[in-house]
């Protein structure tokens, strides 16, 4: 909650509500961790991994390669993480990671569209 305060600048913005917190505040704050992380700037250099990584992961059941020039890459269950993410839409940090993922994220925009159920996560 103190780092979601620093956030919303002591309240300003919309806070969840207490029982989300309480449910599982390690996820929560690891999702408070992930969109700092993802949202940290890239150097000249050298691009953020933790960007990287969340703009290119794939579907488990996807069976193409991974391209060899991505070194962040991995994959999840995509049922999983939709499922989770319909369940917690009451949570700004929640919609701001679905945010993040449909626009920056193809493969999870594509899974997304094609679900029959979209209805659930609106």
């Amino acid at each position: 909650a103190g780092l979601w305060t620093v956030f919303t600048l002591g309240g300003v913005g919309s806070k969840p509500p207490p029982q989300l917190e309480q449910c599982s505040p390690l996820a929560n704050q690891s999702l408070l961790l992930l969109l700092v992380l993802a949202n940290l700037t890239d150097a000249p250099d050298t691009p953020n991994p933790y960007r990287q990584a969340i703009m290119s992961f794939k579907n488990t059941q996807d069976s193409t390669a991974f391209p060899s020039s991505n070194p962040h890459a991995f994959q999840i269950n995509f049922n999983s993480l939709y499922t989770a993410l319909c369940e917690q839409q009451k949570s700004d940090q929640a919609t701001l990671l679905l945010y993040m993922l449909l626009h920056q994220n193809g493969n999870v925009r594509t899974y997304v569209l094609a679900r029959t159920d979209i209805e659930n996560l609106v």
